[in-house]
């Protein structure tokens, strides 16, 4: 009989850990979740200031066509993305444009002087620091939860419940990049 209530608390133990390792890996994926919409958020906010902006620089630098076509076709390309890695790699794209056109306008002091153009570049760059804190505590979230799947014994629960690792928001070597103007 002693046995069998040994037993029996072992299994219970067992079960009561296994419970707490899954809702412990459940918060931390979806702290991931609620991390990359943060980003999103902070993203339309930058997608909705740039046709303001593009139209503003248009005005100034009209042959710089090819630029402000790559800003819009690269804010397009966010949008359409469907998956996080899509999504990743086109505001990686989005940025490097973004950083072109800032570069660009340098070269015009008229448009550095327009009021609307000073508003509009100084709410893209604190949405810019935005995106960036954004980007790192979706980092941070996403290495504690990959360290949770990764650490035993919690590996076996997440392989028995097929938890996935998820991918960090890496800038890619181009965006690092300074961007060249040339005329």
């Amino acid at each position: 009989m002693t046995g069998l209530i040994i037993a029996l608390v072992i299994i219970v133990a067992l079960l009561a850990w296994v419970v707490m390792v899954y809702n412990g890996l459940i918060q931390s994926r979806n702290k991931v979740k609620n991390a990359f919409a943060q980003i999103d958020t902070q993203l339309q906010r930058r997608f909705d200031l740039i046709p303001n902006l593009v139209e503003t620089v248009k005005g100034y630098a009209s042959h710089e066509k090819e630029l402000l076509e790559n800003v819009t076709a690269s804010r397009s390309g966010y949008m359409n993305a469907t998956t996080n890695a899509e999504k990743m790699a086109a505001d990686n794209q989005l940025t490097s444009t973004l950083k072109s056109l800032f570069a660009v306008a340098e070269n015009y002091p008229e448009l550095k002087a327009n009021q609307n153009f000073a508003k509009l570049q100084d709410d893209l760059k604190g949405t810019e620091d935005k995106v960036a804190f954004s980007r790192q505590f979706y980092n941070d979230a996403v290495t504690m939860y990959n360290n949770k799947l990764q650490i035993f014994p919690n590996n076996i629960v997440a392989e028995m419940f097929n938890f996935k690792e998820e991918d960090l928001f890496k800038t890619e070597e181009a965006a690092k990049a300074a961007p060249k103007v040339q005329f």
